[in-house]
């Protein structure tokens, strides 16, 4: 029996493995991001969302569902920039269900909380 092709199927295997574990490893594949000045400061009121770990949603201190949210940002102005902070351990379903809202409305300032990485 000839070995010398398994060998081969085994070498680029293992290049593929190693290759993709590079980047596993790493969390990221590397970019450098482009620099841009500080912009100034936005004077509007951002308005907050909330997604609890049961999936509720919070807006204005209160808990909404999704069609509820979406009759009182329809009213709102636009140019609102809006804070989605969700828990960890929310479904992602909820979470794009929120996001979709406020496309769908034609929000486009908003902005994703998260906590930084433990170094």
């Amino acid at each position: 029996m000839n070995m010398l092709p398994f060998v081969d199927i085994m070498l680029v295997l293992l290049t593929i493995v190693l290759t993709t574990s590079s980047f596993i490893a790493s969390g990221r594949i590397p970019v450098n991001l482009p620099q841009a000045s500080a912009s100034p400061a936005d004077t509007s009121q951002t308005q907050t969302i909330v997604i609890d770990a049961a999936g509720t949603i919070h807006f204005g201190g209160e808990a909404l569902n999704a069609d509820t949210l979406k009759t009182r940002l329809a009213a709102m102005d636009k140019q609102t920039p809006f804070l989605l902070r969700a828990d960890r351990t929310v479904q992602l379903q909820r979470f794009i269900d929120v996001a979709d809202v406020l496309k769908q409305l034609g929000f486009a300032k908003v902005a994703v909380q998260t906590e930084p990485a433990p170094r």
